[in-house]
């Protein structure tokens, strides 16, 4: 029996799905697969490489070239950048919009680094905005009103961080800020963006993006209350808290179909226990046992959940 007729008697068995067959059977009679994977990652490693080298460049020649030339050479490549996305850009939807060019998206996730890399330039030269805050606030800002003008979820990410990172600077301003009130200060983060995400949601403004603000939003929760779960007296309630939102992220996961979610709770909640577990071993044979067990044990649950996804869309 060749593996074709192997592929079809798995179908017919419902081991693999009419899509899964077809792709398969297109590998099986070498025909022609899509690269489209591959070349979204080219292009991605492709932009973060250039934009760090021309920063490298900014700092190492500064000297050499002059502030006027550098800030020239970084103009003109936001004016390129952005002027193509604008040319090419199709009229604003609140709905999802397809990329008009393969390219299109990376040509303004270049722009955006640019345009931080500028920033940046003209801080570390000038100290034009006073502060490293208010050149990612402005950042923030400026990447989020570009993510929703041009449907793009890599810089809605990218303005999500920036803002993250304004707020933990704007935090360790504060010489009084204690571990436990920054640890809250990341969970009232997270929930801001979960709120913010339903929020847009409801108002069917650019839903598809809901689904960054509920990763980075439960990420941030999550790791809040990791963080506290080694603290000496409360420890334990954070633990506590942990699980019970493990099991919220998991159940929301599996009930809307949002694999992330049930990977982030696995591997939180076990990172917490393991925390515990560890301070109750004490001895370096058990701790090793303790991982191998179960590290393969959560290593093959997610393979199966993930495989059971991927029968069942």
């Amino acid at each position: 029996m060749g593996i074709g007729d192997r592929l079809d008697e798995w179908k017919a068995r419902g081991v693999i799905t009419e899509a899964q067959h077809a792709v398969l059977g297109a590998l099986v009679r070498r025909e022609r697969f899509s690269v489209f994977v591959e070349l979204n990652a080219l292009l991605y490693i492709g932009v973060l490489s250039t934009a760090g080298g021309l920063a490298w460049i900014s700092r190492e020649y500064v000297q050499r070239l002059g502030d006027a030339a550098i800030l020239s050479i970084l103009a003109l490549l936001l004016v390129l950048s952005f002027g193509y996305c604008v040319r090419q850009a199709v009229p604003y939807a609140n709905g999802e919009v397809e990329s008009p060019l393969l390219g299109y998206d990376y040509v303004l996730y270049f722009g955006c680094l640019i345009f931080a890399t500028t920033l940046a330039f003209v801080e570390t030269r000038f100290a034009l905005f006073h502060g490293w805050d208010t050149h990612l606030l402005i950042g923030a800002l400026v990447f989020g009103a570009l993510a929703y003008r041009f449907d793009n979820r890599f810089v809605l990410s990218l303005a999500l961080s920036s803002l993250a990172a304004y707020l933990g600077l704007r935090f360790s301003i504060f010489d009084a800020i204690t571990s436990d009130a920054f640890r809250w200060a990341v969970c009232a983060y997270g929930v801001f963006l979960l709120g913010l995400g339903a929020v847009l949601l409801r108002a069917a403004i650019k839903p598809h993006f809901f689904d960054v603000y509920l990763q980075l939003g439960s990420n941030a929760v999550l790791v809040s209350m990791l963080s506290g779960v080694h603290e000496v007296g409360t420890g334990g309630w954070f633990l506590l808290a942990l699980l019970l939102l493990v099991a919220s992220a998991i159940g929301v996961g599996i009930r809307s179909r949002r694999f992330a979610l049930v990977a982030y709770g696995t591997v939180y909640g076990y990172a917490g226990v393991t925390m515990r577990v560890l301070e109750w071993l004490g001895d370096a044979l058990g701790s090793l046992a303790y991982f191998v067990v179960t590290g393969v044990m959560v290593i093959v649950g997610l393979v199966v959940i993930a495989r059971r996804w991927g029968r069942d869309a």
